[in-house]
């Protein structure tokens, strides 16, 4: 009996690394392995690389096949910033993706050049989140790192290069750092910045190889290495996701996207114009607090997570850790319309409407960007303190993904807040497999996204869709209006 073609593909996400070893020709999972993070909250959000560099070896050996394995991909959690000195080794901790100490940096870049230009020009307006803003934060707070700097990486372009000693990222993990373009590195955002163009990595076509395994790490030294992508392309890739397709997932973040033809370029910045891992687009839309942050509430109510209530006027909108959409970086939990007849079950799945519900208002923007009567050059933008619209083709499955995708908690929530059926892809760690699809890729010379699509991993049940919840939209809408300016007055805290 023949022996199968195995592919690793790589999840380091900000929590754990995660590493699947899967049959190329079938899409079946033969061995998993994970290993944790550690992250640094004192004063932000603090991740020293060399660890997931040991988590990195600690998976692929768990899954039993690193000596055998044919290709290795790695999908990397989104925007970190990692800085390395002149030997390779990191100046400092990376600032994570959900660390928003740059805040004031990102709103000042908006302000210098206009959000019109960055989504023009970009097409993303820059937040807390992206790695120039991040950048800018280190050049005005810790100029000494900054100047010791020779190497600026992605966490997954960091990952790639210590597996094959190759300076490589690709376009949909560089799409979110705020400064690339389908032409190279903006010059007039690394100037802004005093960001050196030569500190940063070379951007792979798709579908190539970044190098081959170099001895000292967890595989056979020859062993093909992919590019890799970002968390949310990788995922994209692992769904084999087509045009116009929605998207939800509900991690440590909730993101709301979609593949598309034409290059998002939304001036409000709801939707980021971030590209995929092929040739095309990730409208994307963001909020940092979403299982995490109602599992929190669950604590702090004693109750299990999926111990809600129907019923009650609370709007709890748990923004525990500032927040991205709406753009709140400083902003806190809030509690409105408390009374004396609400139970704790209410509290808690006001909880989840809150968090659900700034996914589901950008939904519509997301799936605008390849609308026929949109304005060139731009998406529509939604208000956050606007109800969603029930938006393109209600009757389309929104495919829900993430950790929380098996809680029926969430399952009803999202169902109850768009009006749509959800389908459940089957197929786990999709991150993971995305990356495997584009391991398998070298070795076939498929599209990753074919791949994934000839592995089913999209398929899955389908819940039927319930009736709309418009009052409570309506009350959050009205909510997050009325709140704004207190929950930006933390900036001046």
């Amino acid at each position: 009996m023949a022996h199968p073609q195995v592919v690793i593909g790589v999840d380091s996400s900000t929590q754990s690394t995660k590493a699947l070893a899967v049959d190329a020709a079938t899409g079946r999972v033969l061995g998993e392995g994970r290993a944790p993070h550690r992250v640094d909250s004192r004063c932000g959000q603090d991740s020293d690389p060399r660890q997931w560099w040991d988590a990195l070896n600690t998976a692929v050996a768990a899954t039993g096949w690193a000596d055998r394995a044919q290709a290795l991909a790695i999908g990397g959690q989104q925007h970190g910033l990692v800085t390395l000195d002149a030997a390779g080794h990191p100046v400092r901790p990376a600032l994570l993706w959900n660390d928003v100490r740059s805040a004031p940096q990102a709103a000042e870049l908006v302000r210098e050049f206009g959000a019109d230009w960055w989504a023009a020009e970009l097409g993303s307006v820059p937040g807390a989140s992206f790695t120039a803003a991040k950048w800018a934060w280190l050049r005005d707070n810790e100029p000494a790192h900054a100047d010791r700097t020779a190497a600026v990486r992605l966490p997954h372009d960091y990952l790639t290069e210590r597996l094959t000693g190759h300076a490589v990222t690709d376009r949909g993990d560089a799409s979110g750092t705020g400064w690339w373009t389908p032409d190279g590195p903006h010059p007039a955002v690394l100037e802004r910045i005093g960001l050196d163009p030569g500190l940063l990595p070379a951007v792979a076509p798709a579908g190539t190889a970044a190098g081959r395994a170099r001895p000292g790490g967890p595989l056979r030294p020859g062993t093909p290495i992919a590019t890799g992508t970002g968390d949310n392309m990788a995922a994209a890739l692992g769904l084999g996701l087509t045009a116009g397709t929605p998207v939800l997932s509900l991690g440590t973040s909730g993101t709301v996207y979609t593949v598309a033809r034409t290059r998002p370029a939304d001036p409000t910045g709801t939707v980021a114009g971030f590209a995929d891992a092929l040739d095309g687009w990730l409208p994307l839309a963001c909020t940092l607090n979403c299982t995490l942050a109602v599992d929190r509430i669950a604590a702090l109510l004693g109750r299990d997570r999926a111990d809600v209530e129907p019923g009650g006027t609370a709007v709890l909108l748990p923004y525990l850790d500032g927040e991205r959409t709406p753009a709140l970086p400083h902003a806190s939990g809030l509690l409105h319309g408390l009374r004396h007849d609400t139970t704790a079950g209410q509290l808690l799945q006001a909880a989840y409407d809150g968090a659900a519900y700034s996914l589901l208002a950008a939904l519509d923007d997301v799936l605008a960007v390849d609308s026929p009567d949109r304005a060139p050059g731009r998406a529509p933008g939604r208000a956050p303190d606007r109800a969603p619209a029930q938006g393109p083709d209600p009757a389309q499955p929104l495919l829900l993904i993430g950790g929380g995708a098996q809680g029926r908690a969430w399952q009803d929530t999202v169902r109850r807040l768009s009006g749509r059926p959800v389908q459940l892809p089957a197929a786990r760690e999709l991150v993971a497999l995305g990356a495997a699809a584009q391991a398998a890729a070298l070795l076939t010379g498929e599209p990753a996204d074919a791949v994934a699509r000839r592995w089913g991993t999209a398929d899955g049940p389908v819940l039927p869709a319930l009736e709309r919840d418009d009052a409570a939209l309506e009350r959050i809408a009205t909510t997050i209006s009325q709140t704004v300016a207190l929950q930006s007055g933390g900036a001046q805290q």
